[in-house]
């Protein structure tokens, strides 16, 4: 099995980026070594009940004292980019000064992957909240978002000359929603209101860190990434196309409105004013400033049927359909959907695919991984972004979703996305057959 696109596509010509990504939670593991402070997912895996087989980050995949050879995994897989973040507890104290120690990791890091010659996509905020904020009032406290400010100097002003782009947040919306609204992810609040706070606090944190990133790194893009998914609606039915219209506006127009125009969606004035946060005078117009690339990040899509109480419900499509083996609907064609809809509703700027890959049921045979299921996936979703670039969408690179397996957040190591197979008790990597099929597409650029 192999990756292709048509022998005309712009992803095959030299200005496009291929990269993988990873995060620094579900990787780096050394989390009591040099300094490092508890992050709310030290204390979230230390919760009973919290995290699928009570794993947690303390080891994970031992990227912390591994990453030269993890290096020299990512040239072996041919890509241009790598794409990591910033642990915030490594490298500031409580005090707000700089950790060296934690610094000095990251810099030697950066310096080898430039030295390799790849461009460095780094992200600020990848969930990691240090615990004696969430102690403060975490991202629903509004002081955060200045704290966030303090973070981004120090890291910006250390490591800006091995950097190429910076993104200040991952996914704000799993890192309010799901992590303040829904309960399922650190800190494991659960309250409708909290997560819309924490979401308008996050973005406002965006905002105060832009001018600091292009003081500190003029010569760097800065951005931020954004996860959708595409929302259909259950059925013809009114009710249930309001239902799909609510989960569009709640999950994805909430958190790209606020940076394109300045404004949470006005549909929810009118409708659910219950989900609108507090916004005080300016706040908009912080959030709202130009930002040189907007990161997407898509696995997956969702079907929804209306429920009187939360306006939508989950909902199985009445297709017969694929699934991965986290239980998500494997459909491309909505991320060429949802991509192309996205460049008619918005002027976007240039876009990357930041996360984009599948989790499946992975075993070792004979030192050899056969995950055709992910070589289709990627296929599939690799080429519905070639179909929106035909459609005039500016989409710049694409990050396979992950370099190695990893820590999965609330899954633990119970789900497997990477490209490289970890044994968790050698911290052997293996490169799958998708890493090998991914490979041989970028390989297929330079013939």
């Amino acid at each position: 099995m192999s990756i292709t696109l048509p022998s005309n596509s712009k992803m095959l010509t030299p200005n496009f980026i291929f990269g993988v990504a990873t995060a620094a939670f579900q990787i780096e593991g050394a989390t009591d070594i040099d300094n490092r402070l508890p992050s709310i997912w030290d204390t979230f895996c230390a919760t009973p009940g919290k995290v699928k087989g009570a794993d947690n980050g303390n080891i994970a995949c031992d990227h912390y004292h591994l990453w030269e050879q993890d290096i020299e995994l990512i040239k072996d897989l041919g890509v241009d980019a790598y794409r990591l973040s910033i642990a915030w507890p490594r490298i500031m104290t409580k005090e707000g000064e700089a950790n060296e120690a934690g610094l000095n990791f990251y810099r030697n890091l950066l310096k080898k992957l430039k030295a390799e010659g790849l461009k460095v996509f780094v992200t600020l905020y990848h969930w990691d909240l240090p615990q004696y904020l969430e102690d403060k009032g975490g991202w629903l406290s509004r002081e955060t978002a200045y704290q966030f400010k303090q973070y981004t100097d120090i890291a910006t002003k250390e490591l800006s000359e091995w950097v190429d782009s910076w993104a200040t947040f991952n996914e704000p919306f799993c890192a309010a929603i799901v992590g303040y609204e829904l309960g399922v992810h650190a800190p494991g609040l659960a309250k409708p209101e909290y997560g819309r706070q924490a979401a308008h606090h996050i973005l406002l944190a965006h905002g105060l860190a832009m001018p600091i990133i292009r003081k500190n790194a003029p010569q760097a893009q800065a951005g931020i990434v954004l996860n959708m998914n595409r929302s259909y609606a259950a059925s013809e039915k009114a009710e249930d196309q309001f239902a799909g219209l609510m989960r569009e506006t709640l999950d994805n127009q909430f958190f790209i409105e606020p940076l394109m125009k300045g404004q949470y969606p006005q549909i929810l004035k009118t409708v659910a004013p219950q989900y609108l946060p507090r916004v005080l005078p300016g706040d908009m117009e912080v959030i709202s400033q130009p930002i040189d690339f907007l990161g997407m990040n898509f696995y997956t899509c969702n079907h929804n049927a209306y429920d009187p109480e939360n306006l939508f419900k989950d909902v199985k499509s009445k297709s017969d359909v694929e699934y991965t083996d986290i239980g998500w609907e494997v459909a491309p064609h909505a991320f060429a959907e949802l991509l192309i809809n996205l460049n008619k509703q918005y002027d976007l700027p240039p876009m990357f695919i930041t996360e984009n890959g599948a989790a499946c049921d992975d075993t070792i045979i004979d030192g050899a991984v056969n995950d055709e299921q992910r070589i289709r996936y990627l296929n599939d979703h690799i080429n519905s972004v070639n179909t929106a670039i035909e459609a005039g969408v500016d989409i710049r690179g694409y990050f396979a979703w992950s370099l190695m397996d990893n820590f999965e957040w609330a899954e633990g190591y119970s789900k497997r996305f990477g490209l490289t197979y970890v044994d968790y008790e050698t911290q052997k990597r293996t490169i799958k057959k998708s890493g090998h099929a991914y490979r041989s597409l970028l390989n297929s650029r330079k013939i």
